[in-house]
């Protein structure tokens, strides 16, 4: 299946593995409708809405990018009015942005709960709500929520804040999945195994130490891919990235290493790099 002519809503793809995906669908030639709140150029980020609708428009898409915050429900609302009047409804709906602080309880003051779980839950549950109506009807219709698996052994049950904004996203696409069911819409989260080379990771988690470590956004780009052209019969899962990269036929998953022959870093709430099983050839 190819996704020509599609219309994607995304959230945050303005740098890293938003924009890795939304490149990756416009490359078929679908329309890409993007939000975000980087209008201008960040000291420490790569990319504003603006350059990445340019990379869409690059590769084959159309894009249309909207600065706006998924938290505020009028903002939202006018940036899906916008997409629908500019390409006629919407296909694809893909819950990306998110806020990271790894933080324990007693160290993230509540300003910063309020921004990733504004973030991550409310503007995951803005988003998708204002896009399910026009996804309605639409052929093979996705939703796909950047987010983990549900781990509740002790181990993962940190950091607190962060892992309950997560977890709010997945918890929130699992619902969908099932309200949706009966109108023919799916609904799926995916997540990586391993760090995946982006400035969060490069900033906060580690430096260059990290992303040698990290794989390529296009692990999860490919994987997105993968998922958005599958039957909506195929929802109400909790997806990692390598595993569904392996179920659709790819057989050497080293070609996404960021440094060949690396000691992979493994992603919150998963246990290993690789499915089990794998062995690379």
């Amino acid at each position: 299946m190819s996704l020509a002519g599609k219309t994607m809503f995304i959230s945050g793809a303005s740098r890293g593995i938003g924009l890795a995906i939304a490149k990756k669908v416009a490359a078929d030639g679908a329309n890409i409708a993007l939000i975000a709140k980087t209008a201008d150029p960040h000291p420490k980020l790569e990319g504003t809405v603006y350059t990445a609708a340019k990379e869409i428009e690059e590769v084959g898409g159309q894009a249309l990018p909207i600065v706006g915050d998924i938290r505020d429900e009028e903002s939202v609302a006018a940036a899906v009015a916008q997409t629908v009047a500019q390409f006629g409804g919407i296909d694809i709906c893909v819950n990306n942005a998110s806020a990271i602080n790894l933080g324990s309880i007693e160290e993230v003051p509540l300003k910063r709960f309020d921004l990733m779980n504004g973030i991550q839950v409310r503007g995951t549950y803005t988003v998708t709500q204002a896009c399910l109506p026009h996804m309605k009807g639409r052929d093979n219709p996705h939703v796909l929520t950047l987010s983990p698996p549900i781990r509740l052994e002790s181990e993962w049950l940190k950091p607190t804040a962060y892992m309950m904004a997560k977890f709010g996203m997945t918890l929130c696409a699992l619902g969908v999945a099932e309200e949706m069911r009966s109108a023919g819409i799916a609904s799926n989260t995916l997540w990586p195994r391993t760090l995946v080379a982006t400035a969060a990771v490069q900033n906060l988690l580690g430096g260059d130490e990290a992303m040698a470590r990290a794989r390529k956004p296009s692990v999860y780009a490919d994987a997105a891919y993968a998922i958005l052209t599958k039957p909506v019969t195929y929802t109400g899962q909790s997806l990692l990235c390598e595993d569904v990269l392996l179920e659709s036929g790819v057989t050497d998953l080293s070609v996404y290493d960021c440094v060949p022959g690396s000691d992979l870093g493994v992603d919150l709430w998963v246990d290993t790099p690789n499915p089990p099983g794998y062995s690379a050839p």
